[in-house]
């Protein structure tokens, strides 16, 4: 019996889910659009969200839904921007740049549209975050419960009070300004 136990918690890692992309690098296969669907563009391996004069918002969905998971992903942007990734709906998002309401970057803080306010922020970013350079952020969501990293270092541990428990993942651009942001190497593992 110990030999069955030990054998079965030593495979268990042998059957982990491994990561998935779900951005193929070429085009916005497994993507759709909620605003304009011109602002959203692959360019050179990358997925580029980019307004214009119209500053209208827009927001590129997966398809796909998701309940507890691992999203990694690298970003690039220089300049004003103000983004995120949304969280199974558009309620819980990870901030990206510059806040519209607070004014001052809030890069991996959690910001709940529900309640209207950043409820904690994330430690340590200004010292990680490198404008105009590719920075790899992991976003680990477990019910009500996300960690992020940026560049390898974890910044913030929080648990909302709700979240949607499965839906897709949306990548932002902000109405109200002109701004320009890279993401690439968006893979997904499922918990």
């Amino acid at each position: 019996m110990k030999k069955l136990i030990f054998l079965a918690l030593f495979a268990m890692p042998l059957f982990a889910a491994e990561p998935v992309k779900i951005f193929d690098g070429s085009t916005l296969t497994g993507w759709k659009v909620k605003g304009p669907a011109a602002y959203w563009s692959v360019n050179d391996g990358a997925i580029v969200g980019k307004s214009d004069e119209k500053k209208i918002g827009s927001i590129l969905w997966t398809e796909a839904s998701y309940k507890n998971f691992v999203l990694e992903a690298e970003f690039r942007f220089t300049g004003h921007v103000d983004s995120g990734f949304f969280l199974r709906d558009e309620s819980e998002q990870i901030q990206i740049g510059i806040s519209g309401s607070l004014k001052r970057d809030l890069t991996c803080s959690p910001y709940i549209g529900k309640k209207g306010r950043y409820p904690v922020e994330a430690v340590g970013v200004k010292d990680l975050l490198k404008e105009g350079e590719w920075n790899k952020i992991k976003i680990d969501v477990s019910g009500k419960k996300y960690i992020v990293s940026l560049n390898g270092k974890q910044v913030l541990d929080y648990t909302t009070d709700e979240i949607t428990e499965s839906g897709p993942i949306g990548l932002q651009v902000h109405p109200g300004l002109v701004m320009e942001i890279h993401f690439r190497e968006l893979k997904i593992t499922s918990k």
